[in-house]
């Protein structure tokens, strides 16, 4: 091959290299600027009954930051646990729970009833309002936040059953939109600390 071709061959190579790494550089740059952003898709409306016996809906807790878990108040560990934690954490919180709400939602609506969720919530902190509805409104809200429940198949009886579910405290903001979760486990000192920074 003619070596003065070969040369040719070789710096025109070098130059399309060169050229490819001014392209790739320019557009490293572009994409470093720019933002990828996304919502995460927990949380939407809901139609369900307070423990007071009130129709509520998610609009009527705008303006409050809310503390959601969903649950069963017949739940033998995870769920009173989990409740436990929320109060300590809002304890934690001071002043600043006062603009939190804690909202836990059943997912036994054929035990939980009104009457039984103002029994339930009333032992844990104050400002917990129990929600509870038609099997219909409840799957339509666990659906909204990503909850997986289920009746256990190894349940003795029709009337005294455990419910299968998932175990997580949503952090939601005024507006009703996702902030954070906690996953079961978490202390009442990580949870208000994460949320006070979320707050600010």
């Amino acid at each position: 091959m003619n070596i003065k071709f070969l040369f040719v061959i070789v710096i025109g190579l070098m130059i399309g290299a060169l050229s490819a790494l001014i392209v790739v550089g320019a557009n490293l740059d572009w994409f470093k600027s720019e933002q990828i952003s996304g919502k995460a898709l927990v949380g939407g409306p809901f139609k369900l009954i307070n423990h007071h016996g009130e129709s509520v809906t998610d609009e009527s807790f705008r303006g409050k930051y809310m503390l959601v878990f969903f649950g069963y108040t017949y739940c033998p560990d995870v769920c009173p646990s989990e409740l436990q934690v929320m109060s300590a954490a809002l304890d934690r919180l001071e002043s600043k729970a006062e603009d939190i709400v804690p909202i836990f939602i059943t997912i036994d609506p054929e035990r939980d009833t009104v009457k039984q969720m103002a029994d339930y919530v009333s032992h844990f902190h104050n400002k917990f309002i129990g929600l509870t509805g038609s099997p219909d409104a409840i799957q339509a809200a666990a659906r909204a936040y990503r909850i997986f429940y289920s009746k256990s198949k190894d349940s003795e009886s029709d009337s005294d059953y455990l419910m299968d579910h998932s175990s997580i405290v949503y952090f939601m903001d005024r507006n009703g939109a996702y902030i954070t979760h906690f996953s079961f486990g978490t202390s009442p000192e990580k949870m208000a600390e994460k949320i006070a920074r979320a707050m600010k």
